[in-house]
């Protein structure tokens, strides 16, 4: 379950009745905002807490990660999980057996991941502004995002929930629903936009984990 949330980061759900007609010129207004936002900051490191609903099978429970990102590269810390993508590459250390697994990056294969949440809107999505809200004592605007029909998103999730903050038109927090009942939830707790970053942060290094398990899935 863990795993499925790291790679769900960034995507979105579809309602039973179409409420997405049209996309919504203000939501495209401050999607493209946010968007040319995190394109000119050339790395972040931003913390988080995760939290799983799903109020049918009686679930909640939440867990504090860590990303760092670098164009199209991620180093994520979440759990007992470790995930470096170089943006060829894709390490998945788990921690409790020390093991990690090696594959390709496929990011055409539909794949949101979390270096592309800021982009995600541009294809494959319907969007429109739901309000402007006080989020402590700054303002947050509320987007919603619906996956297109025929699209592999669409099959399996509802909609995406986006609150972006209105000074910054940096992400505060977003929402994921998928078909099944489960809410993930993601809150922004840090925040560091002038991070220093060389490719080796999104690299494994086996010789930092002794006796590491290397599965190779290439």
């Amino acid at each position: 379950m863990k795993k499925l949330l790291l790679f769900t980061l960034a995507v979105v759900l579809v309602a039973g009745v179409d409420l997405y007609a049209q996309n919504d010129d203000k939501a495209k207004k401050i999607l493209d905002e946010m968007s040319a936002t995190y394109k000119d900051i050339p790395a972040f490191n931003a913390n988080f807490v995760n939290r799983l609903e799903n109020k049918v099978e009686g679930l909640d429970e939440d867990f504090s990660g860590e990303i760092t990102i670098m164009g199209n590269k991620y180093h994520l810390k979440v759990g007992d999980q470790e995930i470096y993508n170089n943006g060829e590459t894709v390490w998945t250390y788990l921690k409790e057996s020390n093991e990690v697994n090696i594959d390709y990056y496929y990011p055409e294969d539909g794949d949101m991941s979390p270096s592309n949440i800021f982009n995600a809107y541009k294809e494959g999505y319907k969007y429109r502004f739901i309000e402007q809200k006080q989020k402590g004592s700054r303002k947050v605007n509320v987007v919603e995002l619906q996956p297109e029909a025929g699209t592999d998103n669409f099959d399996q999730f509802i909609k995406i929930k986006l609150e972006i903050f209105d000074d910054t038109n940096t992400l505060a927090s977003w929402q994921i629903y998928d078909k099944v009942g489960n809410v993930y939830s993601y809150t922004i707790t840090g925040f560091n936009p002038n991070l220093k970053a060389d490719s080796d942060m999104f690299e494994f290094d086996p010789s930092e984990y002794p006796g590491v398990e290397i599965i190779d899935l290439r």
